[in-house]
């Protein structure tokens, strides 16, 4: 018996070591992600700022599992009296300027709402419930894994006054900014449904083809996501003038875009947008439509903003990867700047730097956030921040600002609310930061450090080629935070895990000091919670200087550095020593100012 025993349980061991291994073998493939293409077609009506819409779904189930339900946002819905977005705007402790008590002031003719009359599934009438900004849909048939279906749907709807995005007659005119406009399917990956109700923060979308017909009244220039398919029966400045226009005649005009492979689409229209048309050597059109009535100043500066926009679309192609789409348009619209499929809108009465600086971040979000397309709800700072580290460096770069460091106010703001006590977690979801300030600086601000301090850490080119692997790897899906550290701990070859945990999942600060300088023996003490390695420039008396790193013991190596490396240190180690060759006169720890250390007052230390 003793023997069977054995012999099975070796039968076990086996067993199991082989279905281990060929479980790793399988997860290389697993990775998937649902596919939709939306078909639109919408009748505008101008004067009541109303719109009917027909919408079909093409919804491929690429997941593992059978879906009993599919939901969608109608993000509409959030303009009106006793939303959720008008409670909390009401109820926060630092309510957005823009939004404050707007809703909840609202007439019945100037709310927002998407009104779904029929839908259909494989052409069966299906049940459904509107739940505030969220549509749930319960299916005749479950959608099996691998199955593709078709849903049908008609809808009523109603644009807002302009109060936060989307919405019509802002404040500086534009008749119509129409983002999130129309019935948009929830995602649904490895983490299961992607419901939030509409509060206040940004999305996350199905990736597909969108093919959206418009038709709208005659005068109205119309620019957004997409191609226009139709040009030569539209003009407005899409027509090839080298080829006969042929406009149909009637009151409105029917405008045909196709947006391939995007997870949004966005529209604006105005009858006095003027429409400039930049043509890049690399056969990108870069289209400008901003109200042709702005002052000339304001005129002017539109006018110089348009080589630049093409110098950005170099700089972010080089420095991330190729911009894969026809055209990108900027659009004056919405209620200061927000990014889309191939599209922004941003407001344009502005100074020369502001204009570029907001277009600068608004078409960065291109590729943190649309071509690497992370859940803004759940990872706003992966978005937000990566967004303005890259839009950074590229102002400095093509405005020619020669700051040392170009992100240093992103650290002057982080410092300022860890100080106040008012920090959260990177990991606390969009919606449910305590106070707009805080979500802010954790997005914006702690999410640029993420990389900058990188550059501290693997040193810079090691992310520069880290950006670069994770947009090759990750471009067209849906990364997550372990993939960035992935990208960024492959082309380094330096352990990341403990930096991820750190900076993104606690409150742990870094405070690093000189703590006493005996003889020709320094040393060093770890005041924070948080580990880093160190940068240390020695200055001795003699005049002459030396660079030492070292390395934390986490992450398995070290940068490419000219400095002198010193042994690792050991994290739980509070204080570490090395000994110089010559009589000091200084120690200064971080000369760069890349690392976030709260309290900078102890990093250098004169020998009197």
């Amino acid at each position: 018996m003793r023997k069977i025993y054995f012999l099975g349980l070796s039968l076990i061991v086996l067993t199991a070591c082989k279905v281990t291994k060929d479980t790793v073998f399988v997860a290389k493939e697993t990775y998937w992600q649902q596919h939709v293409d939306y078909t639109m077609d919408i009748d505008v009506d101008v004067k009541k700022h109303q719109y009917k819409g027909k919408q079909t779904l093409v919804y491929t189930n690429n997941s593992p599992d059978d879906l009993k339900k599919v939901f969608y946002h109608l993000y509409f819905n959030a303009f009106q009296p006793g939303s959720q977005m008008d409670v909390r705007s009401l109820n926060i402790k630092d309510p957005d300027k823009r939004v404050r008590d707007r809703i909840s002031k609202l007439k019945p003719s100037e709310i927002g709402y998407i009104k779904v009359n029929s839908l259909k599934q494989n052409g069966v009438v299906v049940s459904h419930e509107t739940v505030g900004t969220i549509l749930e849909v319960v299916l005749n048939q479950p959608i099996k894994s691998g199955e593709t279906v078709t849903l049908e749907m008609n809808f009523d709807a109603q644009v807002p006054v302009q109060i936060r995005r989307s919405g019509r007659n802002n404040k500086e005119g534009v008749a119509l900014s129409m983002a999130q406009w129309y019935p948009k399917l929830a995602e649904y990956d490895f983490q299961g449904w992607h419901t939030p109700p509409y509060i206040a923060r940004e999305f996350q979308g199905v990736w597909g083809d969108f093919d959206v017909t418009i038709h709208i009244d005659k005068n109205y220039t119309v620019g957004g996501s997409g191609n226009l398919q139709n040009p030569q029966e539209i003009g407005h400045g899409y027509q090839d003038d080298s080829k006969e226009i042929n406009l149909p005649t009637g009151d409105k005009l029917t405008w045909n875009f196709k947006a391939p492979n995007v997870h949004d689409f966005m529209w604006a229209a105005d009858p006095e947008y003027k429409h400039d048309v930049l043509k890049m050597e690399n056969g990108i059109d870069l289209h400008f439509l901003y109200k042709k009535n702005l002052e000339e100043v304001y005129l002017k500066n539109w006018k110089e903003l348009q080589p630049k926009v093409a110098e950005l679309m170099t700089y972010f192609s080089e420095n991330v990867g190729q911009y894969p789409y026809k055209q990108y348009s900027v659009i004056q619209g919405g209620d200061g700047g927000m990014e889309y499929a191939m599209a922004t809108l941003i407001s344009g009465k502005r100074k020369f730097g502001s204009l570029f600086g907001v277009t600068a971040h608004e078409m960065a979000h291109t590729w943190f956030q649309f071509l690497l397309a992370s859940n803004e709800s759940l990872h706003p700072w992966m978005d937000e921040g990566f967004t303005s580290y890259i839009s950074n460096q590229a102002e400095n770069e093509i405005l020619k600002e020669n700051k040392k460091n170009p992100h240093a106010g992103s650290y002057k703001g982080y410092r300022a609310i860890v100080a106040k006590g008012y920090e959260e977690t990177l990991t606390t979801h969009a919606d449910r930061y305590h106070t707009n300030k805080a979500y802010g600086t954790a997005s914006y601000s702690k999410g640029n450090i993420f990389l900058s301090q990188l550059e501290y850490i693997i040193g810079k080119e090691n992310v520069e080629n880290g950006l670069k692997k994770y947009f090759i790897d990750f471009s067209f899906k849906h990364p997550t935070p372990n993939d960035i550290k992935r990208s960024m701990e492959k082309v380094s070859n330096i352990h990341l895990d403990w930096y991820l945990n750190e900076w993104t999942q606690t409150l742990h600060t870094i405070d690093y000091g000189v703590k006493s300088v005996n003889g020709k023996t320094i040393t060093l003490e770890r005041i924070g919670q948080m580990p880093m390695p160190m940068d240390v420039a020695v200055a001795y008396v003699d005049g002459s200087t030396e660079s030492f790193n070292i390395p934390l013991r986490m992450m398995r190596g070290s940068k490419p550095t000219t400095s002198i490396v010193l042994k690792d240190w050991g994290w739980a180690m509070p204080t570490y020593s090395f000994t110089v060759s010559k009589t000091v006169k200084s120690v200064t720890i971080d000369k760069s100012g890349l690392m976030a250390d709260i309290n900078l007052t102890n990093n250098v230390f004169e020998v009197k």
